[in-house]
């Protein structure tokens, strides 16, 4: 599970990408029941927070990157941002962000692994991260598609220290990897990473992706205000055994999530 004690190397903080800000702001307070809160609206920036019942659990921002396709970053705790983008660098990553500060809030720098897959840092300051995890509106797990599952375990094993597990998926053919911060127990897993075809990453021409998965108490209920509110469902929803009902999903802008009602 995720909790807000944000360990190093766990996710603490989410933000989506998008050209639309108020029609974000719309799609998930139908889905999720989120409150937008802005921070301000100007040619250089567009931009908030996503509150539920009051706490923070998400960022979002207009897409100003030219090129970029629209999508969710999530961010990993480190105690030194500098250090990690040195070990990013080292390891065959990209630095897309050097680390900068946030006034006091804390210090963020963006990267792309070996592979090409997009995630980020943050160096807490006044603010840890998210105020809000593992409950319903909130996120819950994270996951990697990726073309290669060593070289992913390799890159991030080495530059966050985490331990993995690999099990079966039912069927046969195909495993999953379950991700916990180093040195925490299982029940801390984080997330998880699997293995695909270049077919099967056609939301990124191939390239590797991070998406979010959300908690929510009913999976259909959440799906059907997906579909009504412009997005799409790319699988589901169906259910996973001992995980719970869930869904993949894709946002009107085409950023994808998965929506998840646990067992």
């Amino acid at each position: 599970m995720i909790t807000t004690d944000f360990a190093p190397g766990s996710p603490c903080m989410l933000d989506l990408g998008v050209p639309d800000v108020p029609a974000a702001a719309v799609f998930y307070g139908a889905v999720l029941g989120w409150d937008y809160e802005s921070m301000g609206e100007s040619e250089e920036m567009e931009g908030g927070m996503f509150r539920k019942d009051g706490k923070i659990v998400a960022g979002l921002g207009r897409l100003t990157e030219e090129g970029a396709r629209p999508a969710w970053m999530i961010y990993y705790s480190v105690t030194d941002a500098d250090a990690t983008t040195r070990a990013v660098e080292r390891a065959g990553g990209t630095v897309r962000v050097a680390p900068l500060d946030l006034d006091d809030w804390g210090r963020m720098a963006q990267y792309s692994d070996p592979l090409g897959g997009q995630f980020a840092v943050w160096q807490p300051g006044k603010s840890p991260g998210v105020e809000l995890m593992d409950k319903p509106g909130s996120l819950c797990w994270t996951e990697l598609y990726t073309s290669d599952a060593t070289a992913a375990k390799e890159f991030y094993g080495g530059l966050f220290g985490w331990q993995f597990g690999d099990m079966p998926l039912p069927g046969g053919g195909a495993t999953y990897t379950l991700m916990t911060p180093a040195g925490l127990p299982e029940d801390r897993m984080h997330g998880g990473l699997m293995e695909l075809t270049p077919k099967d990453l056609s939301l990124t021409d191939g390239r590797p992706y991070w998406h979010p998965v959300f908690a929510v108490t009913d999976c259909d209920a959440a799906v059907a205000q997906v579909t009504e509110n412009g997005g799409s469902v790319q699988m589901g929803p169906e259910n996973a055994e001992g995980v719970g009902r869930l869904a993949v999903c894709l946002d009107p802008a085409n950023a994808d999530f998965v929506l998840l009602a646990e067992n």
